[in-house]
């Protein structure tokens, strides 16, 4: 009987953990031929969601609970949460029930007909038309610069076979853009589309600088063009300042007394040519912070506690072949 494991990230959300758990096991009430567990990795929560986690858990053994020392960011938590999943397949699913559970049905299906990714896209949702429009042109943008093929509009919700699990855990990546990831491995996913529901209860947890991290750290793990983009752009502007130069210095020879060069031009050219080495600098900043981050190697998470954890789940026979191939 194969064991599937969901995985559930959560930070402040004591008013959504019961309504996914239920609706959660109705899923799995419905396939009595898989195990499950759910496993939720709290990150440090400032609310009553470790209170909440921690009823679950005493009332049912398939839930099983990490508590984070501190939080430790949107990107390690989830990580460390799929690192320790030990099903033939992980799900995962945020807690904030924009991720339809539901789905799990569906995922599990392509999962059957021997798909090792089943990834969840987003065509539309009900979040403000604003936001959902500035999503969507950052994976376009990414998708343009990258040297592999990411999935637009996928947030990482999804279904992933414990193989490509194994294989994420090899690269011990500290900082890893796990969308990414799933492409740079390269396994044939299956895309099942959904209309993302709006946030029924709570605040989004999302700000400015959660978004900014993410997706630099998309470009930046999975493209060179910035780079290469500056060292282009010092030579075109290299060249224009040439030409530029050049042009002024006739325009003078031919109208010495009339021709005045004034200061505008200057501090224009100033402002502009700042600005720009500015930009590059900021973006050479951000590959060097990415290897610095790789460099330090720490820990994805600390844990405080675990609760549920007494035992390991036994890998299925066929999964323990697949892994040692």
């Amino acid at each position: 009987m194969n064991l599937i494991s969901v995985v559930t990230p959560c930070y402040n959300e004591e008013a959504n953990v019961d309504e996914l758990h239920a609706r959660i096991k109705a899923v799995f009430d419905r396939f009595p031929q898989y195990r499950y567990e759910h496993i939720f990795i709290d990150n440090a929560s400032k609310d009553g969601t470790h209170s909440k986690l921690r009823e679950l858990a005493s009332r049912d053994p398939n839930v099983k609970v990490i508590l984070n020392v501190r939080n430790f960011g949107h990107i390690r938590s989830p990580m460390h949460g799929l690192m320790q999943a030990h099903g033939d397949a992980v799900i995962l699913m945020v807690s904030d029930l924009q991720d339809p559970p539901e789905m799990i049905a569906d995922f599990l299906e392509k999962w059957e007909a021997g798909y090792k990714v089943v990834l969840g896209v987003k065509i539309e949702s009900e979040e403000t038309p604003l936001m959902f429009a500035i999503r969507s042109a950052y994976y376009n943008l990414i998708a343009r610069v990258s040297e592999i093929e990411l999935t637009k509009n996928n947030t990482g919700f999804g279904l992933y076979d414990q193989r490509l699990i194994q294989i994420i855990r090899e690269l011990d990546d500290p900082y890893p853009y796990f969308r990414g990831l799933i492409s740079e491995i390269g396994f044939e996913s299956a895309k099942i589309p959904y209309k993302q529901p709006a946030r029924k209860r709570g605040i989004t947890k999302n700000n400015f600088y959660t978004l900014y991290d993410m997706g630099m750290l998309g470009i930046t793990n999975h493209s060179k063009v910035p780079l290469r983009l500056a060292t282009m752009a010092g030579f075109m502007l290299a060249t224009l300042s040439l030409i530029v130069a050049f042009g002024y210095f006739v325009a003078k020879l031919l109208f010495w007394s009339s021709f005045s060069l004034g200061q505008a031009p200057i501090l224009i050219g100033i402002f502009f040519f700042a600005s720009v080495q500015l930009f590059f600098t900021g973006i050479l900043g951000e590959y060097i912070g990415a290897i610095y981050t790789q460099v330090l190697k720490r820990p994805m998470v600390v844990e405080r506690e675990r609760i549920n954890f007494d035992t390991e789940p036994e890998l299925s026979p066929n999964l323990r072949g697949s892994i040692a191939k």
